[in-house]
């Protein structure tokens, strides 16, 4: 008997809800001849019920359709190919992506989400490409010293060889050298592909995987998954995956969620691995309040001696746009701007520089700088944004704590708990709509928690969805049988 709290019957009446041509899913049309396709919702809700059970390989899905008796019921009889099922996740990232944005929606109409404080934070899923299939420039000059060594060594050795006329070990030596060769061709091309691309490295099997920090020195090739988190019910309102680390993350994240929440404000709570002015003032121009914990200062390109002369000490007075150093000395400006150059992910600014020739006569010009001409400090044209969220972390020491709460655990529940912590899916665009996935599945666990099925499917009937089916769900009369020989089934098969 499938009971009325059972999680399948919010899966069947979410899905028979919406039109999923309208959001971009690649829907079957049914032909007169032929062996006729499966409809399209019978793979969602075969999708949602496998990543909410931990299920998300395609031939085990298979194998569920026909001894599980909830799929039965949920799929009406029907057990697609394997092929067919992975297919259908390679083939709908976009579409999985927008359904996780109209349930962000349904959650908002059903008061769940409040939309005034979000969390936001990354982790690491391990892509489907191995360390040895990673290469940067550094790596492939070191297999490369390496092929000409080996071949070096090889020629030596048949230059001995000629002496006393081993013909079998010459041989040998030779097809060895050959081997040498090829790989080297490999590498070679594998550099220019590498150059080409203008990134610091390249991956073989997954050319969108990057090696990540993961923690502390650890790296691995993975993605990055980022979330933004509803303070209210702690669920995540946007999510995208990208293949860089966070330093850049904070402004993209952070625009969703205010998309999809579909507000003028909020605040958001971020560690200090984001920590970034571009990024801060980009917030700052949405009208999104920041508070981002910022690093520990560390000491100067001067080699500052004494933490009393850290630049953090160098008080700015706006209205003259001076520096006012610990000795009372004013540092100045040209007005000049000048640009940040380099391939790292803080590169691509500009910042003024500010200086004093005070500096020659000052008494502890040794505790401040090593630099001959005086002490020089950079600002950023970020500066500002960066000052004001700082004040604000400073100042919202206890609302910043609740951080962790908010968005820590759902990390813990899908890389620990579920066993999402990789992913086997290549390319960019699809693992961002396997990670979609995984979201909203996580969204509506929670969910049904909260409520309870029942209560959630009656606030599901009461939603105006923009994306509503039009069409009646048609079953067959098999379809209609199975599920009438269930007791208690409340739902109403037109949607």
């Amino acid at each position: 008997t499938i009971s009325l709290d059972n999680p399948i019957r919010f899966i069947d009446a979410f899905v028979n809800h919406i039109d999923l041509k309208a959001l971009d899913f690649t829907v079957q049309t049914l032909k007169s001849e032929g062996r006729p396709s499966f409809d399209t919702k019978i793979f969602l809700k075969l999708y949602l019920y496998g990543y909410l059970n931990g299920l998300r390989s395609s031939r085990k899905l298979e194998k569920e359709c026909v001894r599980n008796i909830e799929m039965q019921w949920l799929l009406c009889g029907l057990v697609p190919n394997y092929h067919s099922i992975s297919d259908f996740r390679m083939q709908n990232p976009k579409g999985l992506k927008k359904l996780f944005k109209l349930f962000v929606s349904f959650l908002k109409n059903a008061e769940l989400i409040a939309g005034d404080v979000i969390a936001i934070d990354g982790t690491k899923s391990r892509a489907h490409n191995s360390k040895k299939a990673n290469f940067n420039q550094k790596k492939i000059d070191r297999h490369l010293a390496y092929i000409e060594e080996k071949t070096q060594e090889y020629l030596n050795d048949m230059d001995q060889n000629d002496v006393i006329e081993d013909a079998i070990k010459i041989t040998d030596i030779q097809a060895k050298i050959e081997r040498l060769n090829k790989n080297k061709i490999s590498y070679e091309i594998l550099q220019e592909k590498l150059q080409a691309s203008g990134e610091p490295q390249i991956s073989t099997t997954d050319v969108d995987a990057r090696a990540l920090l993961v923690q502390g020195v650890v790296v691995e090739v993975s993605y990055n998954i980022q979330a933004a988190v509803d303070n209210k019910h702690n669920l995540v309102v946007a999510t995208h995956t990208i293949n860089r680390n966070d330093l850049n993350a904070l402004g993209a994240i952070a625009l969703e969620a205010k998309e999809n929440l579909e507000v003028e404000t909020f605040t958001v709570l971020v560690d200090k691995g984001y920590h970034n002015g571009r990024e801060i003032d980009q917030c700052k121009k949405h009208n999104i309040t920041t508070i981002v914990a910022h690093p520990t200062p560390g000491r100067s390109k001067e080699s500052v001696t004494q933490p009393e002369y850290l630049v953090a000490q160098f008080k700015h007075n706006k209205s003259d746009d001076t520096y006012t150093c610990p000795q009372g000395e004013t540092l100045k400006t040209t007005g000049r701007w000048h640009k940040k150059s380099g391939r790292t992910e803080q590169s691509g600014y500009q910042f003024k520089k500010y200086r004093t020739p005070a500096c020659k006569e000052c008494p502890v010009k040794h505790l401040c700088t090593s630099r001959a001409a005086g002490r020089e400090i950079d600002r950023s044209e970020y500066a500002d944004a960066v000052e004001e969220n700082n004040k604000r972390y400073q100042e919202n020491s206890q609302l910043y704590r609740t951080r962790q709460e908010i968005n820590e655990h759902i990390f813990g529940t899908i890389k620990r708990q579920w066993g999402y912590n990789h992913t086997n899916l290549t390319g960019l665009e699809k693992v961002n709509g396997e990670h979609s996935l995984i979201m909203l599945v996580y969204n509506i666990k929670r969910t049904i928690n909260i409520l309870g099925v029942s209560d959630l499917i009656a606030k599901l009937k009461n939603w105006k969805s923009p994306y509503k089916t039009k069409a009646l769900l048609l079953l067959k009369t098999d379809c209609l049988k199975l599920k009438s020989d269930f007791v208690f089934h409340p739902i109403k098969f037109a949607a």
